[in-house]
C-alpha cells in the first residue's frame, strides 16, 4: 500500500491489499456517546426500512416510521458531533496554521478552543430554555414526548461543550495541538 494518499496505485497493487491480515480491532477509540450514536443510526435505519417496506411492498405506508425516522435522524446528527468534536473531526480552515509560526499557530488554536467551548456552551443554555419551554409537546403520529428527541440534543451540547474543553486541556498541556495530532492522524492514514 502507498504512503500517500494521492499516489497512484495498480490494480494487482489494490487488490493484494484486500488478502493483506487484518489486526487486531480496536475499539478504544470509541466512546460512550459513539456507542449511542450507533444504536440511534440503527433504530432509525430499522425506521427507515420499515417506511420503505409498508409504502412500497405493502402499499400501505405507517405514517408514525416518517416522524420517528426524521426525529432519529436529529439525534445521529447532533450526538455524532459529539464524536467530532472529541477526535477533530468537523470541518475546518488550516490554511492559516501554516502561514504562521508553530508558536502563533499554538495561541491561535487555543484562542479557537475557547471560542468552540464558548459557542457549545452558548448552544447548551438556549437548548435548556427550549428544552423548558417546549420539552412536553408530544409527537403528531406516535403519543411520546418530543422532549425525548429535545433532550437528546440538549445532551449532545453538553458533551460538545465537554469534549471541546478537554481539547482545550489537552492543547494546553501536550507538545501538540489536538489539531495537529488529528492532521498527523489523518496523513498517516488511519
Amino acid at each position: 500500500m502507498s504512503e500517500d494518499a494521492n499516489t497512484l496505485v495498480s490494480v494487482d497493487e489494490m487488490a493484494k491489499s484486500f488478502e493483506d491480515e487484518a489486526g487486531p480491532v480496536d475499539l478504544s477509540v470509541y466512546a460512550v456517546e459513539d456507542w449511542v450514536t450507533f444504536a440511534l443510526f440503527w433504530a432509525m435505519g430499522a425506521c427507515v426500512f420499515l417506511q420503505f417496506f409498508t409504502r412500497y411492498v405493502l402499499n400501505n405506508s405507517l405514517a408514525w416510521t416518517e416522524e420517528l425516522a426524521a426525529n432519529g435522524l436529529v439525534m445521529v446528527v447532533f450526538m455524532g458531533s459529539v464524536m467530532c468534536v472529541r477526535m477533530v473531526r468537523h470541518i475546518q480552515v488550516d490554511f492559516i496554521y501554516r502561514l504562521v509560526s508553530q508558536r502563533t499557530g499554538r495561541w491561535l488554536s487555543i484562542a479557537v478552543d475557547i471560542l468552540v467551548i464558548a459557542f457549545f456552551a452558548y448552544a447548551t443554555w438556549l437548548m435548556w430554555r427550549y428544552v423548558a419551554i417546549v420539552g412536553k409537546e408530544r409527537m403528531v403520529t406516535v403519543n411520546l414526548p418530543r422532549g425525548i428527541v429535545f433532550y437528546t440534543v440538549l445532551a449532545a451540547f453538553a458533551l460538545m461543550t465537554f469534549r471541546a474543553a478537554q481539547n482545550f486541556v489537552r492543547d494546553l498541556i501536550n507538545e501538540k495541538t489536538v489539531r495537529e495530532q488529528a492532521e498527523d492522524t489523518h496523513v498517516a492514514g488511519i
